[in-house]
């Protein structure tokens, strides 16, 4: 007996966690359990061979809303293929209405709420084991009927078995861990509310488990714990050990900032540099608003956490914005970006409300006037503040923020040009307006044309002076993240062959100068960089093009 886990991830350097649990969980018994992952970038129909191809009894889909539709689409393919293969469903996205679930589309079996026993018990069923009715947290079809076990009580986490196994290659993959499930908030847009309270593995297993990617040389591991440092002790304990490794893997954490205390901060400014990254969620900076959601946090307490950690120099920061969120008009949104951005974070993320399946926020849909789509993800459409024209005006600002600001590649750029605006949220709107009227939504741009499109935008805003100083910060930018030896035709490389070739013979010979670029700027490019003071005057810089160590050279 066969079962295929199938995995549809949003990236392929993404894992799926769920898939690699069960199988985990089953391996002591007398059935073949494969993992296939997919994403939603192949095409159904490669997926379609694939699947067909492994000729398994039984395929497991791994349900959520960014690959909902592409699941029911696999789903009725493979019937119509091959109608003896079951098809079992599994997920957040299939667990709140599993009987609807299989109402609706093809296949026999809908794991509800956490799948590690119940998937168990189900292949103790399909080796004769174990009888259908008797598994808790199974919706499954007898004749023509739908059947809803009772639900399954949540387990005690130690039980899970470690997911990854020691030969897997996980390469480049962004892998996920989990040391705690549950939340202890109750915010009406996520499924975390209807849980109540958290638990926690051993924190000297997670310790244990922790050093099999260290010693995997994993890239990156994201924590999935919805709020990891909701127990003090427990978080200290674990980044301590974090921070005593000899090792380049980061790891990401979500986080609620305001809960931070004092002694966390202080060790926290202590860990080595990429070690960590944080992902905190604000949504809005809106108190009212923060009240109709059931979050209970002060944007100044948030701020005091967020500069603490900023002290370090050393973790990045991912702030997270709602927009759409009940209550909150496009004023009031962007009074919360123009607050997040004040704070400097790495990135700031703009999403937008999405009204999932068994949150609270969908039952109260229509007392905010709320539209929303009826297909995943459930994303807000307009709502009784703002309408759809200005949700799409939303989105579009959340493209220049996500392509300009959270890149990293443009900061000098930004700095100059920001303050310019009204206000941060107003550069971000007029760049994106000037995007939608050139056409470059329309299409995919290169990267070089990313640079360009700041110089024209700039240039109907600009004096002849200030497009000087804006186009050599385009020039730094570009040349610290793009080939040294050439420039875009809009960019002035004013450095004569002759001076180059004087310094290149200075330099020759001398460490580390193996393999650099020499660039002549117009303005003291290091001055601007420290004190945003704009010095005009001949300035060179030497550009590692093994690397991205730069040092002033001066004649």
């Amino acid at each position: 007996m066969k079962i295929l886990l199938t995995a549809i991830n949003s990236k392929y350097i993404h894992s799926n966690l769920a898939v690699r649990y069960l199988k985990a969980y089953t391996k002591d018994l007398e059935a073949e359990c494969k993992i296939r992952e997919f994403t939603i970038n192949d095409r159904v129909e490669r997926i379609l061979e694939e699947i067909i191809s492994e000729k398994a009894d039984v395929v497991a889909f791994s349900c959520y809303i960014w690959n909902m539709e592409y699941v029911r689409k696999l789903a009725a393919l493979i019937k119509l293929v091959d109608a003896d293969i079951e098809i079992l469903y599994g997920g957040p996205e299939v667990s709140y209405d599993s009987k609807m679930v299989l109402d609706e589309n093809p296949g026999e079996y809908v794991i509800v709420g956490e799948g590690e026993e119940t998937f168990r018990e189900f292949v103790q069923y399909k080796l004769k084991n174990k009888s259908l009715n008797d598994i808790l947290g199974l919706t499954y079809r007898y004749g023509d009927e739908v059947v809803q076990n009772p639900v399954r009580p949540a387990l005690d986490m130690n039980t899970l078995i470690f997911p990854y196994e020691a030969d897997e290659e996980l390469g480049e993959k962004i892998v996920y861990y989990e040391a705690s499930r549950g939340c202890p908030f109750s915010c009406k847009y996520c499924l975390s509310s209807t849980d109540h309270g958290v638990r926690f593995l051993e924190v000297e297993r997670v310790k244990r488990e922790l050093m099999y990617f260290i010693e995997k040389k994993v890239r990156l591991v994201k924590f999935v714990d919805r709020t990891f440092n909701c127990k003090h002790d427990y978080s200290m304990s674990i980044w301590k050990f974090l921070m005593e490794q000899d090792t380049k893997t980061t790891f990401h954490f979500e986080l609620s900032a305001d809960l931070l205390k004092d002694d966390e901060i202080e060790l926290l400014n202590k860990a080595p540099k990429n070690r960590f990254q944080f992902e905190v969620g604000v949504q809005t900076t809106n108190e009212e608003v923060l009240k109709n959601i059931q979050r209970y946090v002060t944007f100044n307490k948030l701020k005091e956490k967020v500069f603490g950690i900023q002290k370090g120099n050393n973790i990045k920061q991912h702030l997270d914005l709602i927009a759409g969120l009940p209550g909150e008009d496009v004023e009031s949104f962007k009074k919360s970006f123009n607050d997040v951005h004040s704070l400097r974070p790495e990135e700031i993320q703009l999403g937008f409300l999405k009204l999932l399946k068994g949150s609270s926020m969908r039952e109260e849909a229509e007392r905010w006037g709320m539209s929303y789509s009826p297909y995943a993800p459930y994303e807000i459409l307009k709502s009784n503040k703002v309408s759809y024209e200005e949700m799409i005006m939303l989105k579009k600002v959340e493209e220049m923020v996500d392509r300009y600001y959270n890149s990293g590649k443009f900061n000098s750029i930004l700095g100059f040009l920001e303050p310019k605006f009204k206000s941060a949220f107003d550069f971000y709107y007029e760049l994106s307006k000037f995007y939608d009227q050139s056409g470059y939504f329309d299409r995919s741009i290169g990267n070089v044309e990313y640079y360009k499109v700041i110089h024209d935008f700039a240039a109907e805003k600009l004096n002849e002076e200030e497009q000087i100083v804006l186009d050599e910060l385009i020039k730094y930018d570009y040349l610290c993240f793009n080939k040294k030896r050439w420039l875009p035709p809009f960019l002035d490389r004013c450095l004569e062959k002759e001076e180059e070739k004087e310094i290149k013979e200075i330099l020759r010979g001398k460490e580390p100068y193996n393999k650099f670029h020499i660039e002549k700027f117009k303005i003291d490019v290091n001055r601007y960089l420290q004190d945003n003071f704009i010095s005009k005057k001949d300035f060179y810089l030497i550009f590692n093009e093994e690397n991205d160590e730069k040092a002033e050279f001066i004649k």
